[in-house]
């Protein structure tokens, strides 16, 4: 690809996948943890309160723009249930980090993405865009696994209070990465988010359909819900395909 000098990815489906990871598990250690702390709840009380706030929250989320943070979902619950906790409650804190955990143990990258960094670095300036509501589990999950020492910026939607496709994540990208939209590319396999996002800001949007063509993207259902139109920009299923773009195959 001509003219760029610089690649933003996303994390989730893009570079690392969860995919042993049953949703269950994460919040069963979310209630393990509360129940720990004394929080008298039951297992069949709070999950379904607690999956329905979640899904309040990452709607409006979706909708206006603005990032939400499981605090708020772990502290609607408990009110719902009669507990006055408060969403700053070291208890709820304690109990979100347990939750990420299950998804820090579980993160793996997909088949060749440290290799495909490695190879990008120093030619290209390289940055992480993530939409993930806890900040410090996507930056815990690039380290474990390798990847930190690959990027020149890293952007969080927990830590910046936006989350993709708003425009000012992309801009906070830019920023940090120090280039040019024009000369930037990003790759994602959301269309709306990490398609649509990079395309309306003037970035080079390339498709990663790994996951899709894996068939492995109903276990979490981490990512938003895929439009069904394909998208008239690269698209690749692999990192072979992708260093082929950039003619470093």
């Amino acid at each position: 690809m001509q003219h760029i000098t610089a690649i933003g990815f996303d994390l989730f489906e893009t570079l690392i996948t969860v995919d042993n990871l049953r949703r269950e598990e994460a919040v069963g250690r979310l209630m393990r943890s509360l129940k720990s702390s004394g929080v008298a709840i039951t297992d069949e009380a709070f999950f379904p309160i607690y999956r329905a706030a979640a899904r309040r929250f990452m709607e409006a989320a979706q909708r206006d723009g603005k990032e939400t943070h499981n605090r708020f979902w772990v502290s609607t619950a408990l009110q719902e249930l009669g507990h006055d906790v408060q969403p700053d409650d070291p208890r709820i804190a304690l109990a979100v980090e347990t939750y990420f955990s299950a998804f820090i143990d579980y993160a793996a990258p997909i088949p060749g993405t440290v290799e495909m960094l490695a190879a990008l670095k120093g030619k290209y300036r390289l940055g992480l865009l993530s939409n993930l509501t806890h900040a410090p589990a996507a930056l815990r999950i690039i380290d474990k696994l390798g990847m930190t020492p690959f990027f020149d910026a890293v952007v969080v939607s927990g830590q910046l209070g936006y989350r993709k496709p708003h425009p000012r994540v992309f801009l906070e990208l830019l920023d940090q990465l120090g280039t040019p939209k024009e000369q930037t590319a990003f790759v994602g396999d959301n269309l709306e988010a990490d398609i649509r996002g990079a395309r309306q800001m003037g970035l080079q949007p390339i498709w990663m359909t790994y996951v899709q063509s894996q068939k492995a993207l109903e276990a979490l259902g981490l990512a938003d819900p895929q439009p069904p139109a394909t998208p008239s920009v690269p698209t690749i299923t692999n990192w072979q395909d992708f260093l082929t773009l950039f003619a470093m195959a």
